[in-house]
Formats: C-alpha cells, sequence, structure tokens
C-alpha cells in the first residue's frame, strides 16, 4: 500500500476499527476514510453501493459487525447473523464489483468446533459443530471468510480474512448487557469497589457516562442499586437495608451537585478512612473455562502487517504443502492470537487485583459457561513474520486507566 492509498476503514468507531485506523495513522497513511452508522448503514445496499462509486477506496478494511457478550449472542440470535451476514456480505460484493486492489475482513476464533482440538488449528475449521450460544454469529463469520475466500478462487479477487482472539483494549464496549468478557468485568469490578468505598460521586459519574437500562447517576440510590444488583453487583443485606432507610431528605440532598458521601450510607464515614462496604460481584458460570486475549492494538498492528505484506497468492503458497488435495483450496483464513490462555477465574482475579477491589467474587455456576477453551495456534501469521507483544497482566492495567479516563 502507498500512503497516499484510500483506505475505507469500515467500523471505524468500534474496538477493531478505531485500533486499526489509529495504527494507520501513526504509519503515515493519510487518506482514510470511514463513515459512522448515522452517515452510513452498512445493511442498505444501494447507499452502501453508492459510496463506493463515489468514493472509488482501493483497500477495505471490514471491521464493522454486530457484537456481543454471551448473553447478547444468546439472546439476540436472529440478529446476529441477520446484521453480520447482510454487512459483511455488501461491502465484499462491493469491493469485488469496485475492483478493490485488496480487502482485509474480520471475523473470530468463534467460528471454531465447540469441541476443537486445542490449540486450534485453520484446518480444524467446519471439522464439527459449534457451541450453540454464539452459533448465529460464528455460522455468519465462517460464511463471510468463505465468501472471501470464494471471490478470490473465481474472480482472482485479493481478499484475506482474519480470525482474531478474544479482543479488549481502548474503546470498547463497556455495555453489561452487551459486552465481551473482559470490558464487563472490568466495569463490574470497578462499581463494585466503588460501591464498597462509598464513592458514590465516581458510581453517578459513570452511569452518567454509560447509562444501565436507562438509568443514570441522576437517579435515586435505591434505583441504582437494583440495576447494579440486576447485573450482580451487590451490598451486603443489610447495607441494602440501610441504604433503603435514609430520609427522603436525606435522597434529596444525595443528589445535590456534590453528593456527599457521609449522606450516602447510614453509619458510613467519608471515603478515605479505610471503612468498607461488603460487596459481592456476580460472574456467569463455573470460572473453569480458559480463554485467550490479546490487547487491540497488537491485532490492528498484525492486520496493518497483512495489508501491507501478504497477498492471498502467499497464503497459498505458505500452505500448498498441507493440502490434501491440490485441487482443494480451502482454509486460507489466518488466525491472530497470542498462543497464552488463562482461566476466567484467574482473570476476574487479575482484575480484582488491578482494581484493589477487596469484596468478594461468586461464581453463579447455573449460568452457561460457553466453549470451555478458545486457543489460537497463531503458527501460520508467525510464519508469515508477525509476533505479539502486550501479555495480559499488562493489558489489564492499560485497559482499566483507558476505563478510569474515559
Amino acid at each position: 500500500m502507498k500512503y497516499s492509498d484510500k483506505i475505507y476503514v469500515a467500523g471505524h468507531l468500534g474496538l477493531v476499527g478505531s485500533a486499526i485506523w489509529k495504527n494507520l495513522q501513526s504509519k503515515g497513511y493519510t487518506n482514510l476514510i470511514g463513515r459512522s452508522i448515522d452517515e452510513l448503514d452498512l445493511m442498505d445496499q444501494s447507499a452502501l453501493g453508492e459510496f463506493f462509486k463515489q468514493e472509488k477506496p482501493d483497500y477495505v478494511i471490514l471491521a464493522a459487525a454486530k457484537v456481543g457478550g454471551i448473553m447478547a449472542n444468546n439472546t439476540y440470535r436472529g440478529q446476529f447473523i441477520y446484521e453480520n451476514l447482510q454487512i459483511q456480505n455488501n461491502i465484499i460484493h462491493q469491493a469485488y464489483l469496485n475492483q478493490v486492489k485488496k480487502l482485509l475482513f474480520l471475523g473470530s476464533t468463534c467460528i471454531y468446533p465447540r469441541d476443537c482440538p486445542q490449540p486450534m488449528k485453520e484446518e480444524y475449521l467446519l471439522t464439527s459443530p459449534l457451541e450453540f450460544t454464539n452459533e448465529p454469529y460464528a455460522i455468519a463469520k465462517i460464511a463471510g471468510l468463505k465468501l472471501c475466500e470464494s471471490y478470490n478462487l473465481q474472480y482472482g479477487t485479493n481478499f484475506l480474512a482474519v480470525m482474531p482472539t478474544n479482543l479488549y483494549g481502548p474503546n470498547d464496549n463497556f455495555d453489561l448487557e452487551k459486552s465481551h468478557v473482559l470490558p464487563a468485568l472490568i466495569r463490574k469490578i470497578h462499581l463494585g469497589h466503588c460501591l464498597e468505598e462509598n464513592d458514590w460521586p465516581a458510581i453517578r459519574k459513570d452511569l452518567n457516562k454509560r447509562p444501565i437500562e436507562g438509568i443514570t447517576g441522576n437517579h435515586e440510590e435505591t434505583e441504582i442499586l437494583e440495576i447494579l444488583s440486576k447485573y450482580g453487583i451487590q451490598l451486603s443485606k443489610s447495607e441494602k437495608c440501610h441504604c433503603e432507610e435514609r430520609s427522603d431528605a436525606a435522597k434529596r440532598e444525595a443528589r445535590s451537585e456534590i453528593y456527599p458521601a457521609s449522606l450516602s450510607l447510614r453509619g458510613a464515614e467519608r471515603r478515605g478512612n479505610g471503612i468498607r462496604h461488603p460487596v459481592t460481584v456476580e460472574i456467569w458460570g463455573t470460572g473453569a473455562p480458559f480463554r485467550e486475549f490479546l490487547w487491540s492494538e497488537e491485532m490492528a498492528d498484525a492486520c496493518v502487517f497483512l495489508m501491507e505484506n501478504v497477498d492471498f497468492k502467499d497464503i497459498i503458497r505458505h500452505q500448498a504443502s498441507g493440502i490434501r488435495h491440490q485441487s482443494e483450496i480451502r482454509n486460507t483464513h489466518i488466525n491472530i492470537g497470542t498462543g497464552k490462555e488463562i482461566t476466567i477465574k484467574k482473570l476476574a482475579q487479575l482484575v480484582k487485583e488491578t482494581i484493589d477491589f477487596k469484596g468478594s467474587l461468586y461464581f453463579n455456576t447455573s449460568k452457561p459457561d460457553g466453549t470451555l477453551r478458545k486457543l489460537t495456534d497463531p503458527s501460520k501469521l508467525h510464519n508469515l513474520g508477525w509476533h505479539h507483544q502486550i501479555d495480559i497482566e499488562e493489558g489489564i492495567g492499560k485497559l482499566y486507566d483507558w476505563y478510569v479516563k474515559n
């Protein structure tokens, strides 16, 4: 790619797209284009066709998708498969029609079977059933990578498909209903820490920035406690009762501009005197599943590296010796990961230590765990010349610092 080439980053405001945009800018690319959802509906085939016709991008990075954690994936199954299919089909086809030089499609390692051998190699795709909770999203992403592969084989396009492991980093989604496991843990434990410290200004600031089901920092403390409890952030029963017993006058004063901490809970002193309130944070599942995590800015670096240095023909050449029949070219997608894993329980403990939360973590075993292991084999990417640098212990601190500042 030349620094003056026009590069369209679809989904440039999200976790993935914003990291790629930032990486491109840092390397000197000056002709980047992006559109917010209000400016361009990626599910509108006609509008997208007009956009490509007018802008004529040289390169396309497809980072736009409807994403979410286990709760969102299992609840909004129809939306996840329909919206993702629409977005990727429209963009990939328009890239073909408008003779884009190269396209990079971002999927997810949830494409691999539920009981996939570990670590997961690209060749394990479609070898057994998928995990049920995220099956619609996984099927959409499989369709996207196969669309890229099929267009390359039929039309001679240069479309790459990458499957990043679980990502985290700046501009992550901290919506407690729809976020992935790590940002959800960080926000829940942060709010739990604020609650045990009796730091209502911080709780109200957090909810004003990111309301939960319409509940903001301007609501009554009892309403805030109720919504926090719904998402597994709970005071002990005695402390909750004390809060609910406060007089209307105290409530009005607590909603004043300064939100005095001395009035937040009966018998509490101001924050910083060492007094803590017993708080429990609930986490779905047993905590036993292993997960792999990659800092989003490193994922972006891997993507830009591939855009700059690797073509579809290079991937075919690298894996030629492993193809059973030379007439069969498949599984040309590339894993992006660290090759390292950690249990959800250990992850939660690391977050707890980073935030200095002294309360309890409760693993609700009645809730689903999802896939027990999802460790990628990044050998193909390593052979192409890229390796990660940031491990999870460092990354959690970086993400929490970003969250508090934003």
